[in-house]
């Protein structure tokens, strides 16, 4: 099985710059406190990354 994670949006990206919106609506993020579960890949990591000052990331 692979290994997920929790991302949930805490912070609104409104203000921020459009490309971090992108990357917050590419995560499927679209409501504040909306949580969503992802593969753990490195990909899913860099998006997080970019964005680890909107969201909360539980590791499961």
């Amino acid at each position: 099985m692979a290994k997920t994670i929790k991302i949930t949006l805490t912070k609104s990206p409104i203000g921020e710059k459009p490309s971090t919106r992108k990357t917050v609506v590419a995560l499927g993020l679209r409501k504040m406190h909306q949580t969503v579960e992802l593969e753990d890949s490195p990909g899913t990591r860099g998006a997080v990354r970019k964005v680890r000052h909107l969201v909360t990331v539980t590791e499961e």
